[in-house]
């Protein structure tokens, strides 16, 4: 259902129902998030790889999860789709830089999961949608998460239109980041990642933490929080050993060595 391994300080997640695209049910939006909650403590975590296994990254909700919900009462419902904010959120909220590689469909909820990662990376063969208003249903919980990201010009057409895109509109509006070819997906995540292994760990949380606190507010209240993480961070151990590594002209402490 969800496959976890842990490869040093990587974790690599695999959302494994190849047989149905990687569709979720409320079983699999479970496991998504106390795979994330239970390695937000790993505090030596210094990143989560999530990838979908198979031919396709996630075609969003599973069929049948969605016909049983068909009869569940409003109340119901919106408990139900708590479980969609709660994945979505573990992914967002996780201390650590959170990779993705799409590959495929990625269409309604699977697009969430997309925009709660900090880095995405999709395939050339990728086809997105925000299929709801096709269903006759709206993407609701997802526009938490996807607004945010792409901006509210970029969700009145693709919400509206449920248009298939494909990897090119979807790096244009803001929702990946980089476009390849499926072949060189996983060497295009380990680049990231070895750019993230170079950064202090400490400092790719904090500034983390920072961006997600400062983004909502006004200019007046955001520089009271740079200041105070800017001083703090830089007065820390880590701070004082990346700049110590700079002028002695030698790799940081945290670097993996090279094997």
């Amino acid at each position: 259902m969800v496959l976890a391994q842990r490869d040093g300080g990587i974790l690599r997640v695999t959302l494994n129902r190849p047989e149905v695209r990687n569709a979720f049910d409320e079983d699999v939006m479970a496991a998504v998030t106390q795979v994330f909650k239970a390695a937000a403590k790993q505090a030596d975590l210094r990143a989560v790889v999530l990838k979908g296994a198979g031919v396709d990254f996630c075609a969003g909700a599973d069929v049948r999860w969605m016909r049983r919900a068909a009869g569940y009462t409003p109340a119901r419902n919106k408990q139900d789709a708590m479980r969609l904010v709660d994945m979505c959120r573990a992914i967002d909220y996780f201390p650590a830089p959170v990779l993705a590689g799409v590959q495929g469909s990625c269409f309604g909820g699977g697009l969430g999961i997309v925009a709660a990662c900090d880095v995405v990376v999709a395939a050339e063969n990728a086809r997105m949608s925000f299929s709801e208003c096709r269903l006759g249903i709206v993407p609701a919980v997802v526009s938490s998460f996807v607004i945010p990201k792409i901006g509210t010009a970029q969700a009145r057409r693709y919400f509206l239109t449920a248009e298939i895109f494909g990897p090119h509109d979807a790096r244009r509006i803001g929702l990946i980041d980089e476009v390849v070819a499926e072949a060189e997906l996983d060497a295009k995540l380990d680049w990231f990642v070895n750019w993230i292994l170079k950064a202090g760990p400490n400092a790719v949380r904090e500034v983390k933490r920072m961006i997600a606190r400062v983004a909502p507010l006004p200019l007046e209240k955001r520089i009271p929080i740079t200041l105070e993480t800017l001083a703090r961070v830089r007065a820390s151990d880590e701070g004082k050993e990346g700049l110590t590594a700079f002028l002695e002209k030698r790799p940081a402490a945290w670097v993996p060595k090279k094997p």
